[in-house]
């Protein structure tokens, strides 16, 4: 599914974080949120954190169970799904 902004500048596509090894999404815990694997942490809190301009290593800080690993691996998946064609 795509979005377009509110202001019509560009054209987005949904991630689709299935196919993200480092998160998972179970409908009973978090409100069915996706979250890193192993945790209760939101994917959507990393980049809440890093809107705020926090860092990755202060989100991996403030949020225990949060591999550095884990938050790269998000990054870098996000990061990747934006080269793909809409």
């Amino acid at each position: 599914m795509d979005a377009i902004s509110t202001s019509g500048c560009y054209h987005q596509k949904m991630l689709d974080w299935s196919l993200c090894p480092v998160v998972e999404r179970d409908a009973e815990r978090v409100s069915g949120a996706w979250v890193f694997h192993g945790t209760r942490v939101p994917v959507a809190a990393l980049f809440e954190n890093l809107e705020e301009d926090a860092s990755v290593n202060q989100f991996v800080d403030w949020f225990p169970g949060v591999t550095l690993a884990q938050a790269k691996a998000v990054l870098e998946y996000a990061a990747r799904s934006t080269l793909e064609p809409a």
